[in-house]
């Protein structure tokens, strides 16, 4: 599919503004060597190595109190975040206390072991959430300098969810300068690191989370995604992500707000370690909507039609995929060949060579009674007039801006062309494609975790992930092992509208197949 004389001419644009932004960022800023060598220490705590279910059904069974859960994940994540930056603001006091009435409870609970399940399947588990949900009594800020010093007097309602079904919140963990780019940093909590690299970026905007996960730090987290924000940092970490399908958990009481027709592309959902809680947080998470979901439908992957998208057709925008990605893609189709006896037919849309110009078009479309969405630099500017990106850009480089390089480059606006025609095509040849049985495998990025800000000079490479917002399908991140600089590998596994639970169950295949998530600082 030909690129015309106006898309290359903005193709050409796009390249020469990223580049003379990267070269900016690195004439003004030094760069970071504090932790360079410096490596996580392992995990010790055989508690750490549990999965929310297995730690629920002890606590429950008074084989281990929720105290000792809760102070154990107190303890690693005082231990790794002087490395990771991750938790921007904890609660231990509270918890410790919310902990030892989990206790409480237990012994004096009558009905049995059961009924406790069924009423309250996280109790006493420790749990991380993403800063941008209101979690009450917590900041609310999503890293706009403008906001420091609100605090959240509700919580959001997945977090009320999960809180309700009894797991125990530890803190909140950092995020990209409202939620917009896929380096988690800002200027009121700094910058998040990659556990397996701390030269690193963990990803966002729910970097944070991917972080602390990653770490060890926590073992359940919440986080949301319009682009890839759960997917990029749970892939950069190595831990497993689920962007639900659109308007089944509730998006509310999230900042920035959604508006125009961002609800049709935003979700929220689990990030964890271990894949047998995504299903049992989803459940909970999606609350009085759950029964739009099959949760409780038993998958034969054997009787699944398994496709495998091994790249985007080579936009000129996207950084090509890497060889080893490309690579354990192809390994995750032959294993699920040999395992399951199904053939993984490998399948291209030339339609997905415009992922970006999708993604960019359809992030301002307006609402249904023709309202716009708030524009970035509206946001950017709360509570007072819009932000003036090349003013900002001007005060960033003599270090009087309260904003980063990343956000000030996305309020500038580079209109697309209108592709709404190539999207429509798409969507309708990946449905069909899809039906209620198939699943594809599709690159989560087209290399491994980056330096920090080096997606400065690749800004459009999120388009892996941000593709499947537009086109609002379920979609499961699965770790795979780590390469060959030791950082996490991994694969989107992507199912038709409403069929989360395909790419479910497929998740748990791939982690008894390559390990899941590994312990950063293992030898």
């Amino acid at each position: 599919m030909a690129l015309s004389r106006l898309e290359r001419a903005q193709v050409w644009l796009l390249k020469a503004v990223t580049e003379v932004l990267f070269v900016l960022f690195r004439f003004f800023c030094p760069r970071r060597s504090a932790l360079s060598g410096k490596k996580l220490p392992p995990v010790r705590n055989p508690l750490l190595l549990m999965s929310a279910t297995q730690l629920a059904k002890k606590i429950r069974r008074k084989e281990v109190s929720s105290v000792e859960v809760v102070q154990a994940y107190i303890d690693r994540i005082q231990e790794v975040n002087p490395f990771v930056n991750a938790v921007v603001k904890d609660r231990f006091a509270a918890a410790l206390q919310e902990a030892a009435q989990v206790d409480k409870l237990i012994e004096e609970e009558t009905g049995g072991e059961e009924v406790l399940e069924d009423r309250l399947p996280l109790l006493g588990v420790p749990l991380s959430v993403k800063e941008s949900y209101a979690l009450q009594g917590m900041p609310f800020t999503t890293g706009l300098v403008s906001r420091r010093g609100i605090v959240a007097t509700v919580d959001a309602p997945p977090v009320a969810l999960l809180k309700r079904a009894g797991a125990i919140p530890l803190g909140v963990t950092n995020t990209s300068e409202l939620c917009m780019w896929y380096e988690s940093h800002n200027h009121i909590y700094g910058i998040t690191n990659n556990p397996y690299d701390l030269e690193r970026i963990p990803g966002g905007s729910s970097g944070g989370e991917g972080s602390i996960l990653g770490a060890a730090g926590s073992v359940i987290g919440v986080g949301s995604d319009i682009g890839g924000s759960i997917r990029m940092p749970c892939f950069f970490n190595g831990i497993f992500g689920h962007k639900t399908t659109p308007g089944v958990v509730s998006c509310e009481n999230q900042y920035p707000p959604f508006s125009g027709r961002q609800e049709e592309y935003l979700s929220s959902g689990p990030m964890c370690r271990y894949a047998e809680d995504l299903l049992p947080m989803l459940k909970i998470m999606a609350g009085p909507r759950v029964n739009m979901l099959s949760l409780n439908t038993k998958v034969d992957l054997k009787k699944l039609r398994f496709f495998t998208i091994p790249h985007d057709g080579g936009s000129p925008l996207i950084t090509p995929v890497s060889k080893e990605l490309v690579d354990i893609q192809r390994k995750v189709a032959e294993r699920l060949e040999a395992d399951l006896g199904v053939k993984v037919q490998e399948v291209h849309f030339p339609e997905l060579h415009y992922s970006f110009q999708i993604w960019d078009t359809y992030m301002v479309l307006p609402d249904k009674e023709g309202k716009p969405p708030q524009t970035f630099a509206e946001l950017m500017g709360e509570p007072g007039r819009p932000a003036w990106p090349l003013w900002e850009l001007l005060k960033w480089m003599i270090g009087k801006s309260d904003h980063t390089l990343a956000a000030i480059g996305k309020a500038f606006k580079v209109s697309s062309s209108s592709i709404i025609q190539i999207k429509e095509k798409l969507q309708k040849e990946v449905d069909e494609l899809l039906g209620a049985d198939g699943v594809f495998l599709y690159p989560s990025h087209p290399r491994v975790a980056p330096k920090h800000h080096h997606p400065l000079l690749r800004p459009f490479d999120f388009s892996y992930t941000g593709i499947i917002n537009m086109l609002g399908l379920p979609v499961t991140q699965c770790p795979l092992g780590v390469g060959e600089e030791g950082l996490p590998l991994g694969v989107q596994v992507v199912a038709g509208k409403l069929q989360d639970h395909l790419t479910l169950a497929v998740a748990l295949h791939l982690e008894k197949t390559f390990g899941g998530w590994k312990d950063p600082g293992a030898n």
